[in-house]
Order: C-alpha cells, then sequence, then structure tokens
C-alpha cells in the first residue's frame, strides 16, 4: 500500500496513534543511551521527533514522499533529518540503533527483506541494536481482517472504505485489497496491501544471516517473553551487531 497519496497520508496517524508501542521503542533507545537513532519506515513521524534530545541525531527513513510532508511539518520536525528512501539509505557505521515499527518489517517483502536486514547490520556500529514487531502467522490476524463497507469522518472529510484479504501465499504473504472512497471529492482508491507473515524461527534465522544476535522475543509491550502458539499474536525482536 502507498501512502503517497495525501489524502491516506493525512489520516495515517488516526489509525496508528501513540501507544505502548512507542513507549516501548523509547525506553530502549534509553536504555540503550543511543545517540544515533534511524526509524526506518518511520511514516508521518510520529514516534521519531519524540526520539530526539540536545544530545541525539535522530534520522527518518521512508519512501513516500507524503508521508514524509507531513513529518517535517510536524512539530519538532525541524530536529529530525528526513530522506526520502529505503534501508540503503543508513550509512555504514552510523547507527546506535535501528526501528521498524508499525509493522514496516512485514511490509518488506521477498530479496528486499534480506536485503535490508544487511543494509541495516552494515548501518550499525558494533553493539548497535535493532529492534522491530512483526504478527505471529500462528495468530492468523489475517481471518479478522476482511471488514463490509463502512463510512467515518476524516481530516480530509467522509470516507468510505472496505477490505478483502486473501489468505497466505506459500511465501506467507497476505494481500489487503483496500478500497477507500473519498466522498466529498468523488474520488475512489482502491489500493493492494502486502504483509509477509514470517515465523519466530525464520525471523530469527534471517538476523542470524545478517549477523545480528537476537537479545529478546517479546509476546507484548510490557517485555514478556514469546513462547509460541495462536494466543500470543505478537513478536517483538531486539537484536544486536555483536
Amino acid at each position: 500500500m502507498t501512502y503517497d497519496d495525501a489524502r491516506l497520508a493525512a489520516i495515517y496517524d488516526i489509525d496508528n496513534p501513540d501507544g505502548p508501542d512507542h513507549d516501548f521503542f523509547r525506553s530502549l533507545a534509553n536504555e540503550t543511551a543511543a545517540t544515533r537513532i534511524v526509524d526506518l519506515g518511520c511514516g508521518t513521524g510520529i514516534l521519531t521527533v519524540t526520539l530526539t534530545r540536545d544530545d541525539r541525531q535522530v534520522t527518518g527513513i521512508d519512501p513516500a514522499g507524503a508521508m514524509l510532508d507531513l513529518a517535517s511539518r510536524r512539530p519538532g520536525g525541524d530536529e529530525v533529518r528526513w530522506i526520502r528512501g529505503t534501508s540503503e539509505s543508513i550509512a555504514q557505521g552510523s547507527a546506535d540503533l535501528v526501528l521498524m515499527t508499525g509493522n514496516v518489517a512485514m511490509h518488506i517483502l521477498g530479496d528486499a527483506w534480506y536485503e535490508t536486514l544487511d543494509d541495516i547490520a552494515a548501518g550499525l556500529r558494533s553493539g548497535g541494536v535493532l529492534a522491530f514487531e512483526s504478527r505471529n502467522p500462528e495468530a492468523k490476524a489475517w481471518e479478522q481482517w476482511g471488514a463490509g463497507e463502512s463510512d467515518r469522518q476524516t481530516p480530509v472529510g467522509a470516507l468510505r472504505e472496505s477490505v478483502d484479504v486473501d489468505a497466505p501465499d506459500e511465501h506467507g504473504v497476505v494481500v489487503m485489497h483496500c478500497h477507500n472512497e473519498f466522498l466529498d471529492e468523488s474520488c475512489i482508491l482502491d489500493i493492494d496491501q502486502s504483509l509477509q507473515f514470517r515465523s519466530r524461527a525464520e525471523i530469527v534465522e534471517d538476523l542470524g544471516r545478517a549477523g545480528l544476535q537476537v537479545d529478546g522475543v517479546y509476546r507484548n509491550w510490557d517485555r514478556d517473553v514469546f513462547t509460541g502458539g495462536s494466543g500470543q499474536p505478537l513478536m517483538v525482536f531486539v537484536a544486536r551487531r555483536p
């Protein structure tokens, strides 16, 4: 799904507000004493700007220009270096902490996932940390995502929306067919959003392949250890470059 459409970017924060996930990442930044932080897939910068301090260099990277336009205008946005791009934009050895939040990791499909992890590993200094969340495929969250047509008011006017969801393919990729009808403009955007579900074992293996050591896998933002099963829909990974 592209958020390069300004209308979709404008409603992003309503659907993805600040919350316990952001508290987790802010706490991790403090605990690791990170002074150089990269928020990869930063979106509108709702979390990114809250990571800034006088002794920190914070960089937000996202491929969607419309999202970065909002991020740069956000209060505190002038304290962040914004880059339109992907993981290739992370300079080698430039980061103490790299974050991928809001299911960013799941939006990175196929070989691009391995390339992203390689870029992150190269971008982290020795001892640097990567943190992100992913959904546990055993919980089959996609079965709850299909939704009939509904209307709501948004910052860009009345929106009618619906979602149809395909079952995962052999690679764990789920496609959501999103219908967005902006009623005040008589404008329709039909967009496909793809998410790749990976198991804990697959992600741990992928991190190891990139040269990253897993410090912990949690089932919630309170850092309870992930033990698997359909009753634990969330996986939060913290890994380190040795």
